[in-house]
């Protein structure tokens, strides 16, 4: 393959994966809108709630291992057209659900789409080199986006003709896309690494303390972008009495930046690395969640002049642009924890960011669960983001302790170096 034609079916693969895995989560999102008409029709409580949205991210987490190694050995191209074709026929029967068991059963198949992220993440990047591929992973996964499109389709199809419509054009689509995928992308048999080398040796990479250092983050920044994803929608119309549509419109204002601007996060750790970038994210969002935290609040303060009555709490405006701060955060920070892996591992990108990806994935999995338990057993619907709050100091502590020892061995060469150059220049 000479350089001009591999330059040109680099940036072919890189838009056909972004737009298939665009596709790909906005079927993975689609129970944070229609979730909605469906708790109402059943009756469900907050808990259930949160186990019927989250129930795709649980199989879309536990595939992305095996689909990241499948990936190294297979090459990327085959194993998504493969896995998007897999979930057409169970998108398309989730129209004719009517039970509880029947909606999370067939949830489970639908979240296959989820493991998308961890085919296209190695595939996409060994088509680039080392100096631009922070850049073409925040590109792709740009396509986290598709939590946003899911909020601007989904409740205008429901307004007009029933939930019940969603699956359907959702198959539909998702067929389409991996016809066009598969035509417009491409396989280079080099990018193979995978090949010949046992399961075991691929997953030895788990006893490095860096593996599980970065899937705590990317539970942080993924796990928290795809479980508030799936509450936000529900949390306006319960909180500030919206609508569905103006408030999927106004969860978009979370999703949309939390998934395109995941471009912008990949170009900043290229240019000033995947740590200052990623303790700057965390430090964004411990603010922004503290604040976000606070639960609406009504007191009476006894002055001179007698008892004065205060309310506390956000309206709808600063909440939205503190959410829109948040998702801004969380794209960026996704990108820079998968810098982290692409500079640490370039060998074995697929069944590292699939482990990654997995802990992600579970997080995602795990919070709306949690914000439905917390909600019942509180009654204080700010407590979900009480619960991030308390990730995001568990990351910021775990980097300090991580990081300090190395910041502290490069400031002890760049002394020795000062020095040497002192005495060089004495001589």
């Amino acid at each position: 393959m000479t350089a001009s034609t591999h330059a040109g079916r680099k940036w072919s693969v890189l838009v056909a994966s972004t737009l298939a895995f665009t596709v790909c989560f906005t079927v993975w999102m689609m129970f944070a809108v229609i979730g909605i008409p469906i708790k109402s029709t059943l009756g469900l409580n907050e808990t259930e709630f949160g186990l019927l949205t989250a129930m795709p991210v649980l199989t879309g987490s536990l595939v992305r291992v095996p689909l990241g190694i499948w990936t190294d050995r297979f090459g990327g191209r085959v194993v998504l057209f493969v896995l998007m074709l897999a979930t057409v026929i169970p998108i398309w029967l989730i129209s004719y659900a009517t039970a509880y068991w029947h909606f999370l059963v067939l949830g489970l198949f639908v979240g296959l789409a989820g493991g998308s992220f961890s085919v296209g993440t190695p595939y996409v990047a060994r088509w680039f080199g080392k100096s631009q591929q922070g850049l073409a992973m925040g590109i792709f996964g740009a396509g986290n986006s598709g939590a946003a499109v899911n909020k601007f389709i989904a409740p205008v199809l429901i307004a007009a003709y029933g939930w019940v419509v969603v699956p359907q054009v959702y198959a539909v689509g998702m067929l389409l896309m991996a016809v066009a995928f598969w035509f417009l992308s491409s396989t280079d048999p080099s990018h193979h690494s995978g090949a010949g080398i046992s399961f075991g040796k691929q997953l030895s990479m788990l006893k490095d303390a860096r593996v599980w250092r970065y899937s705590q983050y990317y539970s942080v920044v993924f796990g928290g972008y795809v479980g508030l994803s799936l509450w936000l929608v529900k949390y306006y119309v319960t909180e500030y009495n919206l609508d569905i549509r103006h408030a999927a419109l106004l969860a978009a204002c979370f999703s949309l930046p939390g998934g395109v601007l995941r471009a912008l996060g990949g170009w900043l750790s290229d240019r000033f690395g995947a740590y200052k970038v990623t303790w700057g994210v965390m430090w964004v969002m411990w603010v922004a969640l503290f604040l976000l935290s606070y639960p609406q609040t009504a007191m009476i303060v006894q002055t001179t002049r007698g008892p004065l009555a205060m309310e506390i709490g956000l309206s709808v405006v600063p909440f939205t642009v503190l959410l829109f701060v948040v998702g801004i955060a969380m794209a960026i920070g996704k990108a820079s924890v998968f810098k982290f892996i692409s500079d640490d591992f370039s060998s074995n990108i697929g069944a590292v960011s699939g482990v990654v990806g997995l802990a992600g994935g579970l997080g995602g999995f795990i919070l709306p669960i949690m914000f439905g338990a917390l909600l019942d057993l509180t009654g204080v619907r700010s407590s979900c983001f009480m619960l991030l709050y308390g990730t995001v100091c568990v990351s910021l502590v775990w980097m300090h302790f991580s990081f300090k020892p190395l910041a502290e061995a490069e400031a002890i060469r760049h002394a020795s170096a000062q020095k040497t150059a002192a005495a060089s220049g004495k001589l």
